[in-house]
C-alpha cells in the first residue's frame, strides 16, 4: 500500500506534546497521528526519539552544503538573509528538486554602501561587484533588481563595524528610509541588520519590519523597547552569533556533543568551536536582558543563528539552531 509509519517516538506537534503515538505517512503527507496502524507499510522505530515539525532557521547565509547539513539536524528551511544571485538562483532550483536539501528563501543582495558591511568579511567568497544605491532616488531601481533576482524579502544593513572590531562605511539614514518605503510599496518585508542600540533605534523609526540581530553594545532602555514594540518590529536575536561575539564558548560546548560531532565535518566543528570575541563577555547579558524585555512587551521573536560560511566563527548550519533554542530560554 506504500508509505511508512514512525512508531514509538514522543510526538510534539508544534504546540503541545502528544506523548508516544504512531505517525503514518503516505507520500509527502502525514496521513494520521495516532489511531490503528495501516497494514503492509514499513515501520520506522522511533523509540527514544522525539518527532516534531521541521525547524526553520530564520537567519543564515546559505549554500548547497549548508542546506544538506541543516536537513541532517531537522532544519527543513533556511531563510537566507544575503547572498549573490549567481549562487542563490541555481541553489533554489536544486533545493526544489532535491530530497536531501533543506528548502531555502532569500533576500538576494542587501543594501549597503560601497565597502560597507559585510564586505570586510567576504574577501574569500569571490563576490562580483555589489550593486548599491547612493541616493534615495536610486533605491527603487535597486529594489526592483532584487525582486527580479527572486528576492522573497529585502535586506538593509546599518553597521559601522565597531562591534566586530573594525570600521566600515555606514548607510545614510535617507537610504534606509527609502529602502523601507520602496520595499513596502512593492509588497516586500524589509529586514534590517543592526548590532548597536543607535542603529536599532534608527531601524525601528524608519519602519523596517524586523531586526535581524539584537543590539549588543549597550543595555536597553524602556524607551527603546517601547519604540520597537510600537513599530511592530519582529526580532531575530541570533544569540548564537552574539555569544560568539562576546566569547561565550557556546559553540565550543555544542561542538563537543556526540550528536553534533557525528553529523558535521571536522572543518565545521573547528568553525563552530571558534569565537569572534570582539566584545566584552558581559555584553551578552545586555542581549539577554533586552530579549526578556522584548518578550514582556509582546514583541515577536523568531529563532535564527546567522550561520554563514567557514570563517564566520561560532556557528554551524543545523546544529546551531538547536543551541539557539536553548539560548533563548536563558532570557
Amino acid at each position: 500500500m506504500g508509505g511508512f509509519v514512525i512508531s514509538g517516538a514522543r510526538v510534539f506537534d508544534g504546540e503541545r506534546s502528544l506523548g508516544v503515538v504512531d505517525v503514518q505517512v503516505h507520500g509527502d503527507t502525514i496521513a494520521a497521528v495516532g489511531g490503528p496502524l495501516t497494514r503492509d507499510v514499513a515501520v520506522i522505530d522511533g523509540n527514544g526519539a522525539t518527532l516534531l515539525p521541521g525547524l526553520i532557521d530564520a537567519h543564515v547565509h546559505a549554500s548547497e552544503e549548508s542546506l544538506r547539513q541543516a536537513l541532517a539536524f531537522g532544519v527543513t528551511t533556511e531563510l537566507d538573509l544575503l547572498s549573490m544571485p549567481r549562487v542563490m538562483q541555481p541553489l533554489r532550483r536544486l533545493a526544489a528538486e532535491s530530497r536531501d536539501l533543506a528548502d531555502v528563501r532569500s533576500a538576494s543582495v542587501g543594501l549597503t554602501p560601497a565597502g560597507g558591511h559585510p564586505h570586510q568579511l567576504r574577501h574569500e567568497e569571490g563576490d562580483p561587484p555589489w550593486p548599491t544605491a547612493t541616493t534615495p532616488e536610486e533605491v527603487g531601481a535597486f529594489v526592483d533588481d532584487r525582486i527580479a533576482e527572486g528576492a522573497d524579502y529585502l535586506k538593509v544593513l546599518v553597521e559601522d563595524g565597531q562591534v566586530l572590531g573594525g570600521s566600515v562605511p555606514v548607510l545614510d539614514k535617507s537610504l534606509l528610509v527609502a529602502m523601507v518605503r520602496a520595499g513596502h510599496a512593492r509588497g516586500k518585508l524589509v529586514l534590517a541588520h543592526a548590532l548597536t542600540l543607535a542603529a536599532a533605534v534608527q531601524v525601528a523609526a524608519a519602519g523596517a519590519d524586523a531586526l535581524t540581530h539584537l543590539f549588543i553594545d549597550a543595555p536597553h532602555t524602556a524607551e527603546v523597547i517601547d519604540g520597537i514594540a510600537q513599530a511592530g518590529v519582529f526580532v531575530i536575536p541570533t544569540l548564537s552569533t552574539l555569544a560568539s561575539i562576546t566569547g561565550q564558548g557556546a559553540g565550543t560546548a555544542l561542538a563537543c556533543r556526540p550528536q553534533v560531532r557525528s553529523r558535521i565535518p571536522a572543518r565545521w566543528l573547528e568553525n563552530l568551536s571558534a569565537n569572534w570575541a570582539t566584545q566584552p563577555s558581559g555584553n551578552f547579558e545586555f542581549a539577554l536582558a533586552t530579549l526578556a524585555a522584548l518578550y514582556q512587551a509582546r514583541v515577536d521573536v523568531v529563532a535564527g543563528t546567522d550561520a554563514a560560511h567557514l570563517g564566520a566563527p561560532g556557528t554551524a548550519h543545523g546544529a546551531s539552531l538547536h543551541d539557539e533554542l536553548r539560548l533563548l530560554t536563558l532570557a
